[in-house]
């Protein structure tokens, strides 16, 4: 069993969690750091000390720049490994790629030939059409729907 270091323990670290176990965590292997939650193992400028124990780390920091420093300030930590969660309901055509550290929400469909990086927030029911590319440390808030040869840029939000 992997065990899973989620950093953010707001609204979205709880739905990351969430994801997390439906795709084959246990709960109890997971934990928080978060500079203002009392679930927190320690703060977020402690995570090069408790990163290293985990199997795998994930950021669940809404803030898109944000999320990218922290999630560059992991990958210079030697044996940290962020991983990409997709949630079991959402659909990822086999031609698509996701980048590392990115989350795929409940409902989400991402189509053919679609390339969604690093980092990214793809919300509960997102439709990224065929051949879209969404840059790093994007979110793309639920609902939202990115039409066929979409592009957005590196750290853009998309909310209605």
């Amino acid at each position: 069993m992997s065990s899973l270091l989620i950093i953010g323990a707001g609204g979205h670290g709880r739905v990351v969690a969430e994801i997390a176990v439906v795709c084959g965590y246990d709960d109890r292997s997971i934990a928080f750091l978060d500079d203002n939650s009392p679930d927190a193992i320690g703060v977020v400028k402690d995570m090069e000390l408790y990163a290293p124990r985990y199997d795998n780390v994930f950021v669940a920091i809404g803030n898109n720049v944000a999320r990218q420093q922290i999630s560059e300030q992991l990958c210079q930590i030697e044996g940290v490994e962020l991983v990409t969660l997709i949630h079991p309901t959402a659909y990822v055509s086999p031609s698509a790629t996701v980048g590392l550290g990115t989350v795929i929400e409940p409902k989400a469909v991402v189509n053919t030939h679609s390339r969604i990086g690093q980092g990214c927030i793809i919300s509960v029911g997102t439709i990224v059409d065929h051949d879209c590319v969404i840059g790093d440390f994007c979110h793309i808030n639920a609902g939202m729907i990115c039409g066929a040869g979409c592009r957005v840029e590196a750290l853009s939000r998309i909310s209605k």
